[in-house]
């Protein structure tokens, strides 16, 4: 008698197909990997001279916060807008009538936006190195801070897109819904632009959403300490970053659970 496969197993196997089945999608391929890299080379050739405080140029600020919003344009964005999608044309009520239970579906979908993260970040690195004098981070200390979050913010925007996907009614209408979402959060959390130079109100609002925790996290890595004095706190406060991106996560494991829909209502 055949042993069933484990959860976990048929998550790595999902997982590759996923990743298969993304791959042959020229389209999604060029917009989800190439595009942090276009608006890179957009906003450092047209601030290219510009100098911010503490002698950063303006390509090392953007850097980190193209990292950041890489992990929620692949996990949040990408999810939020796909799921709905495969819902409208059934894939997702199939899969429900197979022996494969709903976490492997979850694993194989992490592993997605894992690899998808992955390939960006190299091409974020080689380009900024190349074309930008863009410098990497020194010392374990921040690559450690680097590599926890990646992880957590994969894991958290992957949870919370699943989580959202149930929001938009129809695959056709999901990007309307997402897209202007995530281009705000990207403008109200100092993506594009020195935070502290954003009005207190957005600054606030930003806040309570992980991408601004994460920006500022990767404003850890990738600028010098003594840049922490431009910050709203004067500290990089990765503790609180770690904190909220759990309680996020929390959030968007309980709501995927609770809520998914594997078939339109």
């Amino acid at each position: 008698m055949n042993k069933i496969p484990s959860a976990l197993n048929l998550g790595m196997r999902r997982g590759v197909l996923e990743v298969k089945q993304f791959s042959r999608q020229r389209e999604s391929v060029v917009f989800t990997l190439l595009f942090p890299v276009i608006l890179m080379a957009i906003f450092g050739s047209v601030f290219k001279s510009q100098q911010l405080p503490e002698g950063v140029t303006f390509s090392q600020y953007f850097i980190a916060g193209m990292i950041a919003s890489g992990l929620v344009n692949t996990g949040f964005q990408s999810l939020a807008i796909t799921i709905p999608m495969e819902r409208d044309v059934g894939g997702l009520k199939r899969l429900r009538g197979t022996p494969m239970p709903a976490s492997s579906y979850f694993i194989g979908k992490a592993i997605l936006i894992s690899v998808s993260m992955i390939v960006q970040i190299a091409l974020l690195f080689g380009f900024g190195v190349l074309f930008f004098s863009v410098n990497m981070p020194t010392g374990a200390s921040k690559w450690l801070t680097f590599t926890w979050l990646i992880l957590l913010g994969s894991a958290c925007s992957t949870a919370i897109g699943i989580a959202f996907s149930v929001v938009p009614k129809s695959g056709r209408g999901a990007s309307a819904v997402v897209s202007p979402i995530v281009i705000i959060l990207q403008f109200f959390s100092g993506v594009f632009f020195v935070f502290t130079d954003l009005p207190a109100w957005m600054q606030q609002v930003a806040a309570i959403f992980p991408l601004k925790w994460l920006t500022q996290g990767m404003r850890s890595v990738f600028l010098p300490d003594a840049w922490q004095k431009q910050e709203v706190a004067q500290s990089w406060e990765n503790g609180r970053t770690f904190t909220i991106l759990i309680i996020w996560l929390v959030i968007g494991v309980f709501f995927s659970v609770r809520k998914f829909k594997w078939d339109r209502d």
